[in-house]
């Protein structure tokens, strides 16, 4: 089972979710603080680099099976062409409307 995109609750997540799954790098970016930040398994890593190799020459998409902490915190089926599919946490931190930090990893 899994959640439309456009019923996630939080509106910088849904913006966030929707760019990612239509590889729309310039909508990704502009959801996001200048100052963005990111960890993938507890390690900080460079988010431009991070998103460049895991979701858009890869063709990164999530299915979200669940939501969390008002929206902020999801379980989702992520697939991309590189490691085929996983089952990942996502936790945003949003700032102004826009997404400050997030972490992902496996679920």
């Amino acid at each position: 089972m899994t959640i439309p995109v456009d019923r996630l609750s939080d509106p910088a997540v849904r913006v966030f979710v929707t760019a990612l799954n239509a590889n729309d790098e310039a909508a990704l970016f502009e959801a996001l603080t200048p100052d963005v930040t990111m960890s993938d398994d507890g390690s900080d890593r460079d988010v431009r680099e991070w998103l460049d190799r895991e979701v858009f020459a890869s063709r990164g998409h999530m299915d979200v099976e669940s939501e969390a902490d008002g929206g902020r915190a999801l379980v989702a089926r992520y697939r991309n062409d590189t490691w085929g599919e996983m089952r990942t946490k996502w936790a945003f931190t949003v700032d102004g409307g826009k997404i400050s930090r997030f972490e992902t990893g496996q679920a």
